[in-house]
């Protein structure tokens, strides 16, 4: 976004006005630092949805506390760095190193006698290649028997005086309550969401527990989440709901070569046996000396992947699927992290700046409303000028707008509008509902159209003021496209090269979206 420069020198400006004023100036100080670090990605959700095992697969490696111990009650922040490190921010005194503890393959956290309550933050820095582009933030879970801990992740996420501390969130849910809708609207409504943007995905985290852990489970969890993205009163508050098996994520970013071997000894059964095996969890584990496998690796591996991750495994396994690679990225495939972290790519890593900016001049804006200076004139025009003329936040504005159902337009326009604005990702043909494949002359020639048809429509008498408003925006998007796509090549020449992607985040094994 090339109005990230202008956010910075406005909240110099900022820092200069309010000089005199040690407490406004260390959180103007605190966004400017926002604007330079990577994206934060909040992954919140109600006690059990599964944050904890979501977070360790997208970081591939188990360093997230599972279950509902002490460290579960505290908000975690997960930052890359080249040394690993645990550092603890007490409510009151200085923040101190944890030691670093492994067991069976996990990180174990030590509080020292610490209590959770009285925990501000943990701080792991850790050498994961996806924390280089975003900075991972677990929460305590929202709607929690236990008010004080449901009270920090809300207003931790949902200030009423300030930003979120969180530029977009992950939420993840078992089925939809009203408890899910409501935060989600408070972190809609926040003020450093009051523009009206969109900056969150749905997850249905537990998806292979739709279908009792059968093969067929994804798919039943995938026509809900199609159910959820339609629904009105979600619709207009996430980017997207896609369903996921959070357990297989995990386990398969972290699949281990015995594990792999129990998978081929329950491949090799016999049908009949092995549909005994796997009838449940309890068949499974006595029935382990079959597989060559003690009854404590047994229950092991049933806790690591669930029935429904022994039942694909197995599946695989007899489907030519031949070493512990092999597996692992296809386990990671089907549990629905790969189109997470595609996801993730599309519509936050690639608006990364976009809503960064966003939450330093709604920041901004608190401030000048809270701490009015004569001296501050310039910086609401300086806000003002900036937020009329980003393009991308616009955009942003539009596609909540559009997804609301606040603009006058007729539904298939509305649907237009939306993909060209960004709903669908950011990439040209994302926008322009092209395959990825899609080649210069198909790309330009589409944009062009758009271009025309948005421009007659924007320019037509009979369209209402709203709508010209946003034809405005979407011709300005068309427009763009054309610029970025560049002239058709002449005759003889070679095709220009494919647009340059705006970042990537490394996706399961290593692989990119």
């Amino acid at each position: 976004m090339r109005d990230s420069g202008a956010v910075e020198a406005l909240l110099a400006d900022a820092l200069q006005v309010y000089d005199d004023d040690p407490a406004v100036r260390a959180e103007l100080e605190g966004y400017a630092r926002r604007l330079r670090e990577p994206l934060r990605v909040a992954v919140a959700g109600m006690v059990k949805a599964g944050k904890s095992t979501l977070l360790n697969a997208i970081i591939g490696e188990e360093i997230a506390p599972t279950g509902t111990g002490e460290c579960t009650r505290i908000i975690t922040w997960y930052r890359y760095a080249a040394t690993p490190r645990i550092t603890l921010h007490p409510v009151d005194g200085e923040p101190r190193l944890l030691p670093l503890t492994r067991v069976d393959g996990r990180l174990v956290f030590d509080l020292g006698g610490q209590r959770a309550e009285d925990v501000a933050r943990l701080v792991v820095d850790w050498p994961a290649e996806n924390l280089r582009a975003m900075t991972l933030i677990d929460t305590p879970g929202i709607a929690s028997l236990s008010t004080d801990v449901s009270e920090r992740s809300t207003r931790f996420l949902t200030p009423e005086d300030a930003p979120s501390e969180a530029d977009a969130v992950i939420y993840l849910m078992r089925h939809l309550h009203a408890s899910d809708l409501l935060f989600l609207e408070a972190f809609h409504d926040t003020s450093a969401a009051r523009s009206g943007t969109i900056n969150a995905l749905a997850v249905l985290s537990r998806a292979d527990e739709v279908g009792a852990g059968r093969l067929d489970s994804l798919i039943a969890a995938s026509r809900i989440a199609d159910r959820y993205r339609a629904d009105p009163s979600l619709r207009s508050l996430v980017l997207d709901v896609l369903p996921m098996a959070g357990l297989l994520a995990q386990s398969a970013r972290t699949l281990r070569q015995a594990e792999y071997q129990g998978f081929v000894a329950l491949a090799a059964l016999g049908r009949t046996d092995r549909e005994r095996t796997l009838i449940s969890a309890d068949r499974f584990v006595a029935g382990s000396a079959a597989l060559g496998l003690s009854t404590e690796d047994a229950a092991r591996l049933l806790d690591r992947f669930g029935m429904f991750g022994l039942r694909l495994g197995a599946a695989l396994v007899r489907g030519g699927t031949g070493s512990a690679t092999a597996l692992a990225h296809e386990l990671a495939r089907r549990s629905g992290l790969d189109q997470l972290m595609s996801l993730m790519t599309r519509q936050f890593h690639a608006r990364a700046t976009a809503l960064r900016v966003r939450t330093a001049l709604t920041g901004l804006e608190v401030i000048l409303a809270t701490h009015p200076r004569d001296a501050a004139a310039r910086l609401h025009a300086g806000v003002e000028r900036i937020t009329a003329t980003a393009h991308e936040m616009n955009e942003l504005r539009l596609l909540s707008a559009l997804r609301a159902g606040r603009v006058p337009l007729p539904a298939p326009a509305v649907a237009d509008a939306e993909r060209l604005v960004g709903g669908s990702g950011t990439a040209a043909a994302d926008r322009l509902g092209l395959e990825p494949a899609a080649d210069h002359g198909e790309v330009r020639a589409a944009a062009l159209g758009q271009l025309h048809r948005w421009r007659v429509l924007a320019e037509n008498p009979l369209t209402s003021r709203g709508a010209q408003e946003a034809c405005q925006i979407v011709v300005r998007t068309c427009e763009e496209l054309v610029v970025r796509v560049g002239p058709a090549p002449r005759a003889g020449e070679p095709e220009p090269a494919g647009e340059p992607e705006p970042g990537e985040v490394v996706t399961a094994g290593g692989a990119r979206p």
